[in-house]
């Protein structure tokens, strides 16, 4: 047998024995206690001085003006079970358990947190889930300490994990047997307003983080990074840069990037929540390389928010164990009109990742691809059907002849820019650009540029 052969033989092998495994990802869960299917929509979808005050009736499993009710959240802990319970590694919940509803006291807060805790625990008796804080649930600047949170998931968790998160709500868990390290962050401290934004380094987080890096580097060990509120902007709000409660504070977002462009060789997945969005992100290198990625996951939460609500979602990832390298990942929703006419929850599978974008590969370099084809003309067909998936096939939200080249744009750039002063100049440059080829080009070129802009609405 020659050398060749023989090598060739030994990477097949190799391949062979990587094992292959799963973990759940569900995140914004806003359980809402007080949701009632004769309560007002208008007004949380509680009933009001007793009755129900409500234009039309409400359903069981929700209504996308209002939070989760535990028949919704109930529903999704079995699906998770029901279609891939035992044969996982772990579960992401990223954060914001409770609902954004305000007036509530921190021992609410704190009761709705051990109540999602009690379910996600005996649904999966014998897997990890590791949680992460979202800007909803109990902190600091909502009455309680960490430590109360600390509590609520010991079970879960390390005697070290436990200690960061009662000092700063962020710890590091290694696997037994493993070299894959998740790094669960507090991104809360680092938005717009924050009880701690004028402190450089809030909590202490950003020195710990970089020691964490470092070490694992050292250790040749590979890095989950995960949090509830991701950095850069929010792609479905228009134009808009940095809003209180939405979006990283910009010397913040300046040092996440720093940090996941010097370790971008050991960080091989992004995980956060909180935009209620289907969407991903892409981090460059100086020379402009794509370096890293970032998935953002749906909410369970179909709440209508400013830019629009949501089918419910869950994520079930596909991914090497030995390096954590994510392979694949499948993407379930509930149709929440139907689950509602038929008072029965079925969750079906949306789409899975890669033969929906026809993606070889799940990397920083094939996304990419895909977000610089949703600017051209023989893309935007795929942009639609990003557009679809971004609102979990909503019926008004994911249509995708609701997205006009604006709006096109701000998916683009907010993919391709996370820093927030790259974001604008491509919004200007991608506006400025399309207003170049309209004005200068003769009347066959305008004809074939609107023609990509109808091929933008096409359903």
């Amino acid at each position: 047998m020659g050398i060749y052969q023989l090598l060739l033989g030994l990477l097949f092998v190799s391949a062979a024995q990587a094992k292959i495994g799963y973990f759940w990802h569900i995140t914004d869960i806003h359980y809402d206690e007080h949701y009632s299917s004769t309560g007002n929509s208008g007004k949380n979808c509680w009933r009001t001085d007793g009755a129900a005050g409500g234009a039309r009736p409400l359903g069981r499993f929700g209504d996308y003006n209002c939070d989760s009710p535990w028949a919704l959240v109930q529903s999704a802990a079995k699906a998770m079970r029901d279609k891939h319970g035992d044969n996982i590694e772990f579960v992401l919940w990223t954060g914001d358990g409770a609902s954004y509803t305000g007036g509530r006291s921190s021992d609410h807060q704190l009761q709705v947190l051990k109540n999602l805790t009690d379910l996600l625990r005996h649904t999966f008796s014998s897997q990890f889930v590791f949680p992460v804080l979202g800007h909803e649930d109990p902190n600091p600047g909502l009455g309680q300490s960490y430590g109360e949170v600390a509590d609520l998931w010991s079970h879960w968790l390390p005697t070290e994990a436990l200690n960061t998160i009662g000092r700063g709500g962020y710890y590091t868990f290694e696997q037994k047997g493993k070299k894959l390290r998740l790094v669960a962050l507090n991104t809360n401290v680092y938005v717009k307003g924050g009880i701690l934004s004028f402190d450089d380094d809030p909590i202490g987080q950003w020195n710990w983080l970089e020691n964490v890096l470092d070490k694992s580097r050292k250790s040749k060990e590979t890095v989950y990074l995960v949090g509830h509120i991701p950095p850069g902007v929010d792609e479905r709000q228009s134009g808009a840069l940095v809003t209180p409660q939405a979006s990283f504070q910009e010397k913040f977002n300046r040092q996440y990037l720093r940090l996941v462009r010097k370790y971008s060789d050991i960080i091989v997945g992004q995980f956060f929540g909180h935009l209620h969005s289907d969407s991903f992100r892409i981090i460059y290198a100086d020379t402009g390389r794509p370096v890293s990625w970032m998935f953002i996951a749906p909410a369970l939460s179909p709440r209508r928010i400013p830019s629009g609500a949501n089918n419910p979602g869950l994520r079930l990832y596909k991914f090497n164990t030995d390096t954590g390298q994510v392979l694949d990942y499948v993407q379930y929703y509930l149709d929440l009109v139907a689950a509602n006419q038929r008072g029965q929850a079925d969750w079906q599978q949306e789409y899975n990742l890669t033969n929906y974008y026809g993606l070889g590969e799940v990397s920083a370099a094939s996304l990419n691809e895909l977000a610089e084809s949703f600017i051209t003309p023989e893309g935007s067909q795929l942009f639609a059907k990003y557009y679809r998936a971004n609102s979990v096939q909503q019926p008004y939200s994911s249509d995708p002849r609701n997205c006009d080249l604006s709006c096109t744009f701000n998916h683009y750039c907010a993919v391709t820019r996370v820093d927030y002063a790259e974001f604008q100049s491509c919004l200007e440059a991608e506006t400025s650009a399309f207003s170049a080829r309209t004005s200068r080009t003769p009347l066959w070129g305008v004809v074939a540029t609107l023609s990509f802009a109808a091929a933008c609405h096409a359903s």
